[in-house]
């Protein structure tokens, strides 16, 4: 097993890793949608999505791989009213459409409106 970690994506906030390598597979922590540089998070679920989307992309490339090899996310939201408009911009990023689960929350940390999480193929 290896421990990924990159600078291009937040730091992790309590007692995990960003990202593990095992068994010819990427396994992604979920992705805030907080700029990796300053931890805010964008206005909007729109913004949102696309930080999260940029996060586990960042992620995998520090890991040798890409978006188009994820088989499968699970998908967070804060309120499923924002899930149209959340798919609008996760189509953009998981062109290949991987396996999803996709759930409304009670609460995201630090008040986020999403969070993905990824499995990728190495």
């Amino acid at each position: 097993m290896n421990v990924i970690s990159t600078e291009k994506a937040p730091a992790a906030i309590g007692p995990y890793s960003q990202a593990y390598e095992a068994a010819g597979l990427v396994i992604t922590s979920g992705q805030l949608p907080a700029d990796p540089a300053t931890g805010a998070l964008p206005e909007g679920i729109e913004a949102q999505a696309h930080q999260s989307c940029k996060n586990v992309a960042a992620l995998l490339e520090a890991a040798g791989t890409g978006m188009d090899k994820v088989v499968k996310t699970t998908c967070f939201l804060a309120d499923m009213g924002d899930f149209a408009a959340f798919n609008e911009v996760y189509a953009q990023y998981f062109t290949s459409k991987p396996a999803r689960s996709c759930v409304a929350v009670k609460a995201l940390p630090k008040n986020a409106l999403c969070e993905i999480e990824a499995i990728a193929e190495k």
